[in-house]
């Protein structure tokens, strides 16, 4: 199994990625716990207890002597990825993972993060877009750690100031760009589609949340954008072709129309799953994000978790944009529990059955870049 942090490695990650100073106040932990409707598995117990013990850590003077206290606070999970919060949660005084033992004071989550200038969500379900959106207004800078898992504590060592200037090439071509081509292949059947980049700023992800208000993943490493959804009157969204995603054996065809997956093309058991999730959810099928990951080139593995394998390579993802700066948040969903954000990594070891055969950019006056061909970066 790998080893945990050491407290001085904990430090160096902390003043790498926040550089914390005499403004701040406290650093607050957040952890979502199991219960009877999303029963608990080895790895959440486990990032349980790497939270505990990084809490454990991060209160030993005089290891962070910028914040006045160290939080650990607990909350029962929100049941899907990026859905909203709780209003309340527990401040621990005690909580054991391995028992389940918790005694602590309840306070209102809002209020636990406008005591926080730091804040590290290390949860089941990712805690995202919530966190981004409420950073805006209390800024307080956060990493938030979805599915985080002991093979991921190697990424942590990265140098980010190498990975955020990488991530910054492609944020640039992201602003600059109208749009992406993108060519998949399946057995030797290749797929096409456009994404409109127009009217959006790109986002990067680099490991470094230095400026009041920012939120990103741990471990980092993409450049990432909106894709245009169509908000402007008598202006619709040009994101459109045929986007292949693999779910086990089975290859479910999506067929894109105006930035939202309107359709399955394909035929099986989970081509019908999508199809009635699309049916039920429209908004489920909205492009809410394309993603150019970068730790790839540092060597950096698949482990099975989206926080990390989108980090590698081209992802494209389904669902809430809002967080992200697009138009599509819970309330376009009928079923508030069904909210969810979902990335598609188009990697060997994640979509074995896909190749990237080329992801081109379109810049203004039509001039194109090949950024990836045959699944390797051409910049």
């Amino acid at each position: 199994m790998t080893r945990n942090l050491t407290p001085s490695e904990l430090r160096n990650l902390i003043g790498s990625v926040f550089q914390p100073g005499p403004l701040d106040r406290d650093l607050t932990i957040l952890v979502d716990l199991p219960d009877s409707r999303v029963p608990d598995t080895a790895a959440w117990l486990d990032r349980r207890v790497i939270a505990t013990e990084w809490h454990r850590m991060l209160t030993a003077e005089p290891l962070l002597p910028a914040f006045r206290r160290v939080n650990l606070c607990v909350f029962q999970n929100v049941g899907s990825n990026n859905n909203d919060l709780p209003a309340a949660v527990t401040l621990a005084d005690r909580y054991d993972p391995r028992t389940g033992a918790l005694s602590g004071s309840t306070h209102p989550l809002q209020e636990m993060l406008e005591r926080s200038t730091v804040v590290l969500a290390m949860t089941e379900f990712s805690a995202t877009a919530p966190l981004k959106i409420l950073a805006r207004t209390l800024r307080f800078r956060g990493a938030t750690l979805p599915g985080f898992s002991r093979p991921m504590i190697p990424a942590l060592y990265l140098d980010y100031e190498k990975v955020n200037a990488r991530v910054m090439e492609f944020k640039a071509r992201l602003d600059e760009a109208e749009g992406l081509d993108v060519l998949l292949s399946v057995k030797g059947v290749n797929y096409s589609s456009h994404y409109d980049l127009r009217h959006r700023t790109a986002h990067a992800s680099g490991g470094l949340m230095r400026e009041p208000g920012t939120v990103g993943n741990l471990p980092s490493g993409e450049a990432y954008i909106v894709p245009y959804e169509g908000e402007k009157e008598g202006d619709p969204s040009r994101t459109a072709g045929t986007l292949p995603v693999q779910f086990g054996e089975e290859i479910v065809l999506y067929r894109i129309e105006g930035n939202k997956a309107v359709e399955v093309l394909s035929m099986g058991p989970e081509s019908d799953r999508e199809a009635a999730d699309l049916a039920a959810e429209p908004a489920y099928g909205n492009i809410a994000e394309v993603g150019i990951g970068v730790l790839g080139e540092w060597g950096v593995q698949a482990v099975g978790s989206i926080l990390l394998d989108e980090k590698l390579g081209l992802h494209i993802a389904f669902g809430r944009s809002d967080h992200f700066g697009g138009m599509v948040a819970p309330t376009a969903w009928k079923d508030r529990s069904k909210v969810i954000h979902i990335d598609r990594v188009y990697v060997p070891s994640c979509q074995p059955a896909i190749s990237v055969t080329s992801v081109a950019f379109v810049y203004p006056g039509g001039r194109r870049e090949v950024i990836l061909e045959s699944g390797k970066y051409q910049v």
